[in-house]
């Protein structure tokens, strides 16, 4: 079955977009390539039960697996060294990815605090846009009543888009709810 999000792209995005910025080809507009949930841990990277902790609760949120990530070098003042734990990472594609975006506006943002939208200076030069949330509560899949430790995320939403306009109205067309 093709996810929601990926036949309204195909349905009403598509069309949409070719004529607000004039595209003569179905492949010229720009589509979400993958979508990256990063967890770093900081302090919490020296207790091995935290690392576990939010690996499952990665998994239960992204539906697959995250990789441990290692620090590159080594740093005294944070007490790192180098190929110590530091956080894990997903990277979501196809239809995995649009069942995590269909999930994560119509319903975790909704469930953010004192939420008035998502800041849009947050687009690179290349139409990526990255994020940080504070904490994994806003998830349905996460109990908050089994929370041993709260921690943030950043996702970044990986786009074929050309520049930071062509990138903030695919995801508006989508439903992120992006201040203006």
């Amino acid at each position: 079955m093709v996810p929601r999000m990926a036949q309204k792209y195909k349905d009403e995005i598509i069309p949409k977009m070719m004529e607000q910025f004039k595209f003569k080809n179905i492949l010229e507009v720009p589509r979400i390539t993958k979508i990256v949930v990063n967890v770093g841990l900081g302090e919490a990277s020296q207790d091995k039960k935290v690392l576990d902790v939010v690996l499952h609760e990665m998994a239960q949120i992204t539906g697959q697996r995250p990789v441990v990530t290692k620090a590159k070098k080594s740093i005294a003042g944070f007490k790192i060294r180098k190929g110590s734990l530091v956080g894990c990472k997903v990277t979501l594609r196809r239809a995995r990815m649009y069942e995590f975006l269909d999930r994560l506006i119509n319903v975790s943002i909704p469930r953010i605090r004192d939420f008035r939208g998502l800041p849009p200076d947050s687009f690179d030069e290349k139409g990526n846009y990255s994020f940080g949330i504070q904490e994994q509560g806003i998830f349905p899949e996460i109990d908050i009543d089994k929370i041993q430790f709260v921690h943030g995320m950043d996702i970044t939403i990986v786009t074929t888009a050309k520049n930071k306009e062509e990138s903030a109205g695919l995801l508006s067309m989508f439903g992120m709810p992006i201040m203006r």
